[in-house]
């Protein structure tokens, strides 16, 4: 259970990169010596040192923060109190990493090779590489070396906190899509009038917002635009966040030329999904106010749904959060895109047929039919439901 107590500590440090690294996945390592944690790390961002490095390089600042202490105490003929300390904290150290280290020259060198220079003996890992052309390689250059290599401790958890990243690597290069959905319990989004603030409360929306922090975009249609007029930003106080590239479905370019998603000030791009007809005059209007448009083809009279994810795959988009209205959340099922799904429950109930429903359209007329969610986990949120569930398995096991 140690090993599991320090992967764990591993797993909480690589969350703290979630939604700064992509593409790379957030990854976490822990460098531990004589039953003590002598170094922590987690990747930061694309390009800048793996999680490995970052453990290694923090075990090894404090050896060299000890030293200059005892050459201080020397000078000073304070006694050192006892036998010396050993100063290599890395010399015979065992190293929890969440991924798989890596074996390649990429932006960085390989984390193998600092593992193995450092003098680590014994290394444990999460789970390995999803890249089938690169999975193993990192554990078997390891193991050649003469180091003891661990694998699958907490792999589930390990394999969950980077899903994304497995399904894009693994599955032709499209997003892991994520349907959010926030209704009262009879199933409404919104009464007759368009009236939606608040069906959840405060905690729930701030968790809403963290989940736009960790994704790279998010998807509405151009209804929920035009009623809500959304930011679509992730903003959660005392704490930095990451915006979301922003793709509004807007087949014919309706989008109001004072729109936040146009006018407000981010670091993320907005992107506006458009088909073949839509207005020249408009389209070239938005792309000199810095708003992209992304022209997909059209099946039944809507936009192809499918062909606009192999286009956001091609942008290496690997991870997309669907937060549209009812037409837009029952296409998104019908056509099939959808990996995860979110669903908020609040303790209300309009107690009506008039409200607008979360899914809008014809469902399956047998419920063997029904979308139906597995691997499922239920969350309290003050007094709201949060049931998570997967529609596709993301780890392709089946």
């Amino acid at each position: 259970m140690i090993d599991h107590d320090h992967m764990r500590e591993a797993l909480s440090l690589a969350l703290k990169g979630k939604g700064f690294t992509s593409p790379n996945p957030c990854v976490g390592a822990v460098v531990v010596k004589n039953g003590k944690v002598v170094g922590r790390g987690w990747h930061r961002a694309a390009g800048l040192a793996h999680a490995e490095v970052e453990a290694i390089n923090d075990a090894q600042k404090s050896d060299v923060q000890t030293s200059d202490t005892q050459k201080n105490n020397a000078q000073k003929n304070i006694p050192a109190g006892g036998p010396a300390r050993e100063l290599s904290n890395t010399q015979g150290a065992t190293i929890y990493v969440t991924l798989e280290p890596c074996n390649h020259f990429g932006k960085t060198p390989p984390c193998t090779h600092k593992i193995i220079n450092a003098g680590i003996k014994r290394v444990v890992v999460g789970c390995s590489d999803p890249n089938p052309y690169v999975s193993g390689g990192g554990i078997q250059y390891l193991r050649e070396n003469g180091i003891e290599v661990e694998t699958g401790i907490l792999e589930q958890e390990a394999q969950t906190l980077i899903e994304e990243f497995i399904w894009y690597t693994r599955k032709d290069k499209t997003p892991f899509v994520i349907l959010k959905c926030a209704s009262t319990l009879d199933g409404r989004i919104a009464t007759s009038t368009g009236d939606s603030q608040w069906i959840t409360n405060e905690r729930s929306r701030e968790q809403v917002h963290r989940i736009r922090h960790e994704v790279d975009a998010i998807l509405i249609g151009s209804g929920t635009l035009h009623a809500d007029n959304p930011s679509l930003t992730a903003r959660i106080e005392n704490i930095r966040t990451k915006d979301p590239v922003r793709i509004i479905l807007d087949s014919k370019l309706s989008i109001d030329e004072t729109a936040r998603v146009i006018t407000q000030k981010s670091s993320a791009k907005t992107i506006l999904v458009t088909g073949p007809r839509a207005s020249v005059e408009k389209r070239q209007w938005l792309e000199k106010k810095g708003v992209a448009v992304l022209e997909v083809s059209l099946k039944n009279g809507r936009l192809d749904l499918n062909e606009l994810m192999i286009k956001l795959g091609n942008m290496s988009i690997q991870s997309l959060l669907i937060e549209g209205g009812g037409k837009v959340a029952a296409a998104a099922l019908k056509e099939g895109i959808v990996n995860k799904v979110l669903f908020f429950l609040a303790p209300k109930f309009l107690g009506g047929s008039d409200g607008i429903p979360v899914f809008d359209g014809t469902g399956p007329e047998k419920i063997k039919d029904a979308f139906e969610l597995k691997q499922m986990d239920v969350k309290m949120f003050d007094n709201d439901v949060l049931i998570t569930g997967y529609l596709k398995d993301p780890y392709l096991t089946e």
